[in-house]
């Protein structure tokens, strides 16, 4: 165990605590207020971004009720930053702060990796809808404080798991896919991976025919809609599949054996993360009512965002399996 999180002392709370850390911490408990401040507003009967005709205006309660849940989830940022840099931290349960890590990376890596991709294509022209007579979503200025907001709780914190977790699981990462006892997997830690593969094809196939343009399974409102910003995301839920999909192949049958072991470990924390949060996100999202007919989503649709939520904790049982795996046989030679 490192020293950069050792105990404090009673006059200064964070005496022995990194400046990388204290730096890290700042930002992520920052990078919340913008959004927070949002919601709250919206809550409270505030039209502040929400141009006239929005879809938001239509029903008032639902709005309310994913709004105060998005409130939560944002919170719990400034809680993780807590835990992940206070001495209290390193007693938590791993279960109980893996969990919401994995969803909080789930939720911001695809966009971390998808609004500057957007930006970029709308340099060029490419990020209107091709249906300007639609009514706004949100003013385009919501759009850069939230996401460039979540990009910053990304960034600081996926920093600050990082340091935390090599202090605390850093010897579950080490060496390479070869090192790795072939003995440790069995056919069910195999059966998982090629399940989440084959459940994985039908939203692939659909996210990429949307990317390139495709329109069969997509409802007219989406249809409608399509500009360079939607194929950038429909890009990004590729990305992630192919990912978590990777990630798990790799660690049941352990190919690429000379890759370090982060590697596959990473791609399947983040892959499986990012389309199982985003799959259940938008499932959820397709529950609630739709007054205009032409925005329901397709069976397609939700045949896809189902799909890539089960992959991705079909992807992360694997990874759960390898870490368990890995610290009992690390606490057999320890005793």
């Amino acid at each position: 165990m490192t020293q950069s999180i050792a105990p404090r002392t009673a006059s200064h709370p964070d005496v022995g605590l990194s400046r990388p850390r204290r730096v890290l911490r700042g930002v992520a408990v920052l990078s919340c207020v913008p959004y927070l401040g949002l919601k709250a507003a919206w809550i409270a009967g505030s039209h502040l971004g929400i141009p006239e005709g929005s879809s938001l205006l239509d029903d008032r309660l639902t709005m309310a009720v994913i709004n105060s849940l998005s409130v939560l989830l944002d919170s719990a940022v400034i809680v993780l930053a807590l835990v992940l840099t206070r001495p209290w931290g390193l007693k938590v349960p791993a279960w109980l702060l893996a969990f919401p890590v994995w969803v909080a990376t789930g939720l911001l890596a695809p966009i971390m990796a998808g609004f500057p991709a957007q930006l970029v294509v709308r340099a060029f022209g490419g990020g209107g809808a091709e249906s300007p007579g639609r009514d706004a979503f949100l003013e385009e200025w919501v759009f850069a404080v939230v996401y460039s907001g979540f990009i910053l709780q990304g960034l600081a914190l996926g920093g600050l798991f990082v340091l935390y977790a090599r202090d605390r699981w850093g010897h579950l990462w080490r060496g390479r896919l070869w090192e790795l006892p072939v003995g440790g997997v069995g056919p069910a830690h195999r059966a998982l991976a090629t399940t989440a593969a084959v459940l994985a094809l039908l939203p692939l196939t659909l996210h990429v025919l949307w990317a390139c343009g495709g329109t069969a399974g997509l409802s007219e409102g989406r249809a409608a809609d399509r500009g360079g910003d939607f194929h950038v995301l429909e890009a990004v839920y590729v990305l992630f599949l192919v990912s978590a999909v990777a990630g798990g192949l790799l660690l049941a049958f352990r190919r690429g054996r000379a890759l370090p072991v982060a590697v596959p470990l990473g791609l399947a924390w983040v892959g499986s993360g990012a389309v199982a949060c985003w799959g259940g996100w938008l499932t959820l999202a397709s529950l609630g009512g739709v007054e205009d007919i032409a925005d329901r989503p397709t069976p397609l649709m939700n045949l896809a965002y189902a799909g890539q939520m089960l992959v991705g904790f079909l992807v992360a049982a694997i990874g759960v399996y390898h870490l368990a795996e890995r610290s009992a046989r690390a606490a057999r030679r320890a005793a």
